[in-house]
């Protein structure tokens, strides 16, 4: 006797699939003592982001904001996902929806890594290229988001997850903060780079609805218009922002330190030379932030740092002598002159 099939009821048809298999990895990374980087004047603890599947904090994100967005019934099992992003986010994405089935197009330009290009294109994701800057504007980003904006309008059941004004974005990170908080309950000085303003968002609303006197220190790109400078070529992605992040209000943060493309480049040797940490640009740059704001903090203090992404992404840059000669010049250092350069 053949059994009655069931009708799955609507809600049931739009009940978003589980956070199982390889998204069930993402999220509770390691925080681990940092005690070789500046000495043991004050405790510094690093976020290791770096170790979720994708390689990124951006996992945290992008599984988010999917199943926010199918649970809203925004997003079913046909739907397109279309995003801009030439970096972290776009492979979160892939990997995300590769799991769930979805379709992925990911709107990159010339500056992404061959290496994140390739690995977008491992996770199937369909890739167009945006070769030229926007004739108005004349950057790259404004190009990507009105080709966004032009597949929205033409690909049927399509959705675009606009990383910048996505307010799912910074609540991923309340979950990041938890973390931290769980294990650091006296936080005294929390690091995080700056870019769409999620992350920044996320953790400093935890902190100030739950009480927390933790100062929550703002690390930029110089280049980047998030804090009032004004726009110009930045050579590192991860951080910093070339249009204002509607996430962004003035006063999520505490402090701010801006940080140049090649203190960058010396932040991420002497993370990897200190402390055997092989982290991307932004994590370089939190590591230069603090270099700066050390004679700042009080001794005795408890501050942590989240290390966003991994450094094998940055192979063909940062970790490239022929790279930073080529853009740095006498500037670009070896790995043993950068450890020296911030010799405690």
């Amino acid at each position: 006797m053949i059994a009655a099939s069931r009708i799955a009821t609507i809600e049931e048809v739009h009940q978003p699939p589980p956070a199982e298999g390889i998204l069930s990895a993402i999220g509770n990374t390691p925080l681990v003592l940092l005690n070789r980087l500046f000495g043991d004047r004050f405790y510094l603890y690093g976020k290791l982001e770096m170790l979720n599947p994708g390689g990124s904090i951006k996992d945290r994100t992008a599984m988010r904001m999917l199943l926010e967005a199918w649970e809203q019934q925004r997003i079913g099992p046909e739907t397109t996902i279309i995003e801009s992003s030439s970096g972290n986010l776009g492979i979160g994405l892939a990997q995300a929806c590769s799991r769930l089935g979805l379709r992925f197009i990911c709107v990159v330009d010339t500056l992404i890594t061959p290496t994140n290009l390739a690995v977008l294109k491992a996770y199937g994701a369909d890739v167009r290229l945006v070769e030229r800057p926007h004739p108005v504007t004349g950057d790259l980003l404004s190009a990507r988001i009105e080709l966004v904006q032009d597949l929205c309008r033409t690909i049927k059941d399509s959705f675009w997850v606009n990383q910048y004004a996505n307010l799912t974005n910074a609540k991923a990170h309340y979950q990041t903060m938890a973390e931290i908080h769980r294990e650091l309950p006296l936080l005294d000085y929390l690091f995080v780079a700056t870019s769409t303003c999620g992350t920044l968002r996320g953790c400093s609303e935890y902190a100030r609805k739950n009480g927390l006197s933790t100062r929550v220190v703002a690390v930029d790109a110089c280049g980047s218009v998030i804090f009032g400078d004004q726009p110009k070529k930045r050579l590192i992605p991860g951080h910093g922002a070339s249009r204002l992040p509607e996430l962004y209000y003035s006063g999520l943060e505490d402090d701010h330190v801006k940080v140049s493309d090649i203190e960058c480049v010396r932040g991420c040797f002497h993370l990897l030379r200190r402390e055997a940490i092989f982290a991307g640009g932004s994590a370089g740059a939190v590591v230069a932030a603090i270099a700066r704001y050390q004679a700042s903090i009080p001794d005795g203090a408890t501050c942590a740092a989240i290390l966003c992404d991994r450094g094998e992404r940055y192979l063909d840059t940062i970790f490239s002598k022929e790279w930073t000669g080529q853009h740095f010049g006498d500037a670009s250092l070896t790995m043993e002159e950068a450890d020296q350069a911030w010799e405690v």
